[in-house]
């Protein structure tokens, strides 16, 4: 039976992949700071991990190798967004951003690529975001992390190719998930872009609930985990491939312009 160790594995795309790899047969250890209140489903363990703890990690890691024997693969999920200007947000919630979304991502590789590297085999799935390569308005560090996490899953291909161990990023669009509700919208501050702010606070709202649910990221996961070749870019939702398009057939100017269309800014 084939391990998966999932960050974020209890909640939203996290949940859902954790799910969907159980039901094709795989181990699956769901991480996440807390215990969850209701049960997984069979053949998913909890696993206590702070992605932005360095000995929480390792302890995980080590945890589900001494429970099974190894490690066959490892999804990325963990993260949240922050919400607001460049200018106004703090440098401390910058850097909580960076930290769980980049650094969590980054101190889950390194925990596991040790053994995939002895063991000659392995895969790796990243979740990204379109936002990394379409920066939003007013979630500059979100879109930042999430194209921080791009060109780690870019170098770690390469890197690691000769190793047995691949690697694919998945590359969702809007997604309906708690994503929102956990997101640090910056409340109760006085902003100098406030009418700006609340126009793309609003777009963003109101699009996430008309996006589709986690179960067609869980999908692309479960392809890059299986697949004989898996692709290294899985894309997903319509607003996912346009961006793609608009990059190879308009000027930078005109994609931004089309970006602050969509926002309302």
């Amino acid at each position: 039976m084939p391990s998966v160790l999932i960050t974020g594995g209890t909640s939203g795309i996290g949940a859902a992949a954790s799910t969907a790899l159980a039901a094709k047969g795989y181990r699956v250890f769901a991480a996440s700071r807390t215990e969850p209140v209701e049960p997984l489903g069979d053949g998913i363990d909890w696993v206590a991990m702070d992605v932005c703890d360095d000995e929480s990690v390792d302890k995980a890691v080590t945890q589900v190798i001494a429970s099974c024997g190894s490690l066959d693969a490892l999804v990325c999920c963990a993260g949240f967004g922050i919400f607001g200007s460049i200018e106004e947000v703090s440098m401390e919630n910058s850097d909580r951003q960076m930290d769980t979304n980049l650094g969590g991502t980054l101190r889950a590789i390194k925990a596991v690529l040790p053994h995939m590297r002895e063991a000659q085999k392995g895969r790796i799935a990243l979740v990204g975001s379109i936002g990394g390569r379409a920066p939003i308005p007013f979630q500059a560090h979100y879109s930042a992390s999430k194209a921080a996490v791009e060109a780690i899953a870019g170098a770690l291909f390469n890197e690691v190719r000769p190793y047995g161990v691949q690697v694919s990023l998945i590359e969702p669009g809007d997604i309906n998930t708690p994503f929102n509700a956990a997101m640090d919208w910056e409340e109760g501050n006085t902003s100098h872009y406030e009418e700006r702010i609340r126009r793309c606070e609003a777009v963003i709202r109101e699009s996430l609930p008309k996006a589709p649910g986690p179960q067609v990221v869980a999908d692309a996961i479960v392809k890059a985990l299986t697949a004989t070749r898996p692709r290294f870019r899985y894309t997903i939702g319509p607003d996912s491939f346009l961006m793609p398009f608009g990059k190879r057939f308009f000027t930078d100017g005109l994609v931004l312009r089309f970006i602050r269309d969509h926002f309302k800014v």
